[in-house]
């Protein structure tokens, strides 16, 4: 027999949070699963209409019943034609509860993020956040979270400022719990896993595999702003690259404002960047890929397709997502350095 449910109590615990990154029919989905969990919502229970929750919540129709669908297909939910969706399985469970925290959001990081949240699989309960790079952010996402919540934790460590600190609130985490993604910072302690970059030796080693297309060029830059977040060990390994092998280069703060020659490659890590690269190319009629060289950092769709294509020096994300979800999964408290491989196109 269904129990017809009011609404009111229903809407007391659905929280939705406007700064996390989680698509709002998940953090509908895993309000409900919380609620049932804690015995807040019963077996048998007839949740509200999908209208009304629309109607209530302020979310599209499409939102609420993609949460619905979600939790019917994972087992927690049953629906009856003419009646709606009921609380199925109340004994359900998630084995994993991650909190994902990224730096940013970008292209290449929804690839991370796709592929982590597929190899995980229907029944993994992730919430997401993005701290913008912001050390105060990040610091202020995890004094209000308690470790006792999740199973792990899974971190992308980039910051404006702050670095030397962040080692001090990651020490706090169970190691058993914390996965480093993209970046292994000093300072953490203890056996834990991580899916990193070995950002020196990457951009070295790619550079090394265009060497043939660089040899047309006798001036490599790389665009490095001066407020960034991209690691030091990028210009160490570009600077080794061009020294060993008689490169005359540069590191460029502000492609704004810096001259651009034929016979020059430049090396963009931020998109903004080649996006202003292309134009004033344009403007100056240098031909991409024959008057000056173009070799974009990350690879991601579009740059198949842009001006007959990007070169572009990349880990492989996808790898990386899943990577991560595999060390969770396998309890493993492996570290692993992720694959790095120089792609050639046109523009270089």
């Amino acid at each position: 027999m269904i129990t017809y449910f009011k609404s009111p109590p229903f809407f007391d615990h659905i929280k939705l949070d406007e700064y996390s990154g989680t698509p709002i029919y998940l953090q509908l989905a895993n309000s409900i699963v919380k609620a049932i969990r804690s015995g807040d919502i019963n077996k048998d229970e007839l949740l509200p209409s999908i209208n009304d929750v629309s109607f209530r919540l302020e979310v599209a129709r499409d939102t609420a019943e993609k949460a619905y669908r979600h939790l019917k297909k994972i087992g927690v939910v049953g629906s009856y034609p003419g009646k709606g969706y009921y609380v199925a399985n109340p004994n359900f469970s998630h084995n994993l509860k991650i909190f994902l925290l990224f730096n940013k959001l970008s292209a290449h990081k929804k690839i991370i993020y796709d592929a982590f949240i597929a190899a995980l699989g229907e029944t993994a309960l992730v919430d997401f956040y993005v701290y913008n790079n912001d050390y105060g952010l990040f610091k202020k996402l995890f004094m209000e979270k308690s470790y006792a919540s999740y199973s792990h934790y899974v971190i992308v460590p980039h910051f404006l400022e702050g670095e030397e600190n962040a080692c001090e609130i990651i020490n706090t985490i169970p190691k058993e719990k914390l996965v480093l993604l993209d970046k292994k910072i000093p300072g953490i302690t203890g056996n834990y896993a991580a899916v990193y970059e070995n950002f020196e030796k990457d951009i070295y080693e790619a550079l090394k595999k265009a060497h043939v297309e660089l040899s047309r060029y006798h001036t490599l830059k790389i665009i490095f702003p001066q407020n960034s977040y991209f690691p030091k060990e990028i210009l160490t390994g570009f600077i080794r690259f061009c020294r060993e092998h008689a490169f005359l280069f540069d590191v460029v703060k502000d492609i704004d404002t810096e001259a651009i020659n034929y016979g020059e490659v430049f090396i963009n890590l931020m998109e903004d960047d080649l996006v202003k690269l292309i134009e004033r190319a344009l403007v100056l009629k240098l031909e991409i890929g024959k008057d000056i060289g173009v070799i974009s950092y990350n690879e991601t769709p579009i740059k198949k397709i842009i001006l007959n294509g990007i070169s572009t020096i990349s880990t492989d994300f996808k790898y990386m997502g899943e990577k991560a979800a595999h060390l969770i999964t396998n309890h493993s408290s492996q570290h692993v350095e992720v694959p790095f491989n120089y792609i050639k196109r046109y523009s270089a």
